[in-house]
């Protein structure tokens, strides 16, 4: 990946994820995190372990991301851009909407 796509990858993360690592350890840790996206087999959630994941990158140097990160990365940007456009009618403050989004670092009422 050429130099100026990575970075552009990096940026579009930084504005999708608008939760800071903090504040997202410890969404992940409540019950409607862990209850909200598709769970395999009765595991965790694709969105939940996505969001430990986010939590690290977030964390990393820009210079010790690897390719399989930036990965994740656009993965991520993807997502929330995608779910961001289905927003429900209403008031989402308690949908598993807003849940889902925030698994993957981003809160829409931010």
């Amino acid at each position: 990946m050429s130099r100026p796509d990575r970075d552009e990858t990096i940026r579009e993360f930084h504005q999708a994820v608008n939760l800071p690592p903090s504040a997202l350890e410890r969404w992940l840790r409540t019950e409607p995190s862990r209850a909200a996206g598709q769970h395999k087999d009765g595991g965790e959630s694709v969105g939940h372990a996505s969001g430990r994941r986010i939590v690290h990158l977030q964390r990393m140097k820009k210079a010790d991301l690897s390719d399989d990160d930036i990965a994740h990365m656009r993965k991520v940007v993807g997502y929330v851009s995608r779910h961001t456009k289905q927003r429900p009618d209403g008031d989402v403050r308690d949908t598993r909407w807003r849940h889902s989004l925030m698994n993957w670092g981003h809160d829409p009422l931010r």
